[in-house]
């Protein structure tokens, strides 16, 4: 059924959600197999078992999902320019950037080009169930401008920052003036305007100059509402060059501290190759990292160490990071996220994994008071996946267990299980073709 972005009205279905850390909570699994949730001008008043609950509604419109109904998956880190070029081949980081992000993101110094990419970016999250993410887009300004009107057409909560890379190559560079002035003005801009959010986004240590990361540090000192967006320790030769320009740092993560940059609002990318001193002040700082697995592994930059990070209680969630990743599905991204900790020696419990793609990211985001939980007071962002939508994921999962199945649709599953993605109650993205 249809409903209006006003009201209230219920969804009636096998509810499953994590809002705390399993590894660190063992109780945080809710599940209700027949389940109801009540909507009411976009947030959930109430949760809980239909049979309890529905009583309480009398007369509510109720529209009933077959399938397992989670919350909307929020990306840590996704780069909305690179989308054209996922699937490039060859070279790690360092040469990948040069060879094919660089040529394509100057693509972007056309407002109209932005436009597009990022209307096709968007329907793409959504196809995959994603409803949140913290996004890069480039150096140019109307970049976010562009990926913000997009997400205010679809009501979804998008945070992102245009770039700062003073010392990029020609084409793509800006200046330490030209990236204050015009992060100022976006953030005051955008500040406030339907679900977005704000991050100052340096690209990474070595291309920005020491007075560019200051720059950095000081906007977020005058913002204290706004992230902080950025990569960290990615790939081996990446962190030679950065401690060959930086001697005096202790470590990569000490680079940006020196320049204010590590606070409880932080969030860096990857993390692959972290000491554990690094560990350590991350946890401190309450900053965090957003795991990448598929793009670690497409340009052999390394696996992320869970145990590392679990000793230190470093906050972590997911990211997709196309296009170095290789898929826009955050249930693919966590079966890799699987084999990448299994490689280190660490399973991941699929009740864990369910928790980073949704309220861990949400928590690193510091939007979990809003998303991640289908918890009353939050918003009815969330996604129904289908467990037969493929012959083999049907026969795998005909007689599993919860848990199970919630294995097999992370390792099997894509974006074809994703048969609805709703957004604040209203469904955004329907597989046959249907969004009301």
């Amino acid at each position: 059924m249809t409903q209006s972005s006003k009201g209230i009205w219920g969804f009636r279905g096998e509810l499953l959600s994590v809002s705390r850390d399993p590894h660190h909570h063992p109780d945080a699994v809710r599940h209700e197999p027949d389940g109801l949730l009540v909507v009411e001008d976009g947030i959930v008043v109430a949760r809980g078992d239909h049979a309890t609950l529905a009583p309480r509604y009398p007369g509510l419109a109720i529209t009933h999902l077959p399938g397992l109904i989670v919350p909307g998956f929020i990306d840590a880190h996704v780069h909305y320019a690179q989308m054209d070029h996922i699937a490039s081949h060859g070279e790690q980081l360092l040469d990948w950037l040069d060879r094919h992000i660089f040529p394509a993101e100057k693509a972007f110094a056309e407002r109209a080009h932005s436009d597009r990419t990022a209307t096709l970016f968007l329907d793409e999250l959504l196809r995959n169930g994603t409803t949140s993410a913290l996004v890069f887009p480039t150096v140019h300004a109307h970049s976010v401008d562009a990926l913000f009107d997009a997400a205010l057409r679809r009501n979804m909560r998008i945070l992102s920052g245009k770039i700062l890379m003073d010392l990029g190559p020609d084409g793509l560079a800006d200046t330490v003036d030209s990236g204050r002035e015009e992060s100022d003005s976006l953030i005051r801009r955008w500040r406030g305007r339907g679900r977005l959010g704000y991050a100052v986004t340096p690209r990474f240590a070595l291309t920005s100059s020491d007075a560019q990361l200051q720059v950095a540090g000081a906007l977020l000192a005058d913002h204290p509402d706004v992230l902080l967006h950025t990569h960290l320790a990615e790939n081996v030769r990446e962190c030679a060059a950065v401690a060959d320009r930086f001697p005096q740092a202790q470590d990569y993560l000490d680079v940006y501290d020196r320049f204010g940059l590590v606070g409880d609002r932080s969030v860096f990318a990857h993390g692959v190759h972290l000491s554990d001193s690094a560990c350590t002040r991350l946890a401190q700082s309450g900053a965090g990292i957003a795991v990448c697995p598929s793009s670690n592994l497409f340009l052999g930059s390394g696996f992320f160490d869970f145990t590392q990070a679990d000793a230190h209680r470093v906050r972590i969630g997911l990211g997709t990071d196309v296009g170095a990743g290789t898929s826009f599905s955050l249930l693919h991204t966590s079966g890799l996220a699987y084999q990448a900790a299994l490689a280190r020696g660490t399973p991941l419990d699929p009740f864990r994994a369910l928790y980073l793609a949704t309220a861990g990211s949400a928590a690193l985001l510091h939007i979990d008071d809003r998303v991640g939980g289908l918890e009353p007071g939050q918003e009815a962002d969330f996604v129904l996946l289908d467990s037969n939508a493929t012959p083999l994921l049907a026969r795998r999962t005909a007689n599993a267990t919860l848990a199970e199945r919630l294995f097999a649709l992370q390792i099997l599953g894509d974006d074809r299980v994703i048969a609805r993605t709703y957004i604040m109650g209203q469904c955004a993205w329907d597989r046959q073709g249907i969004a009301s």
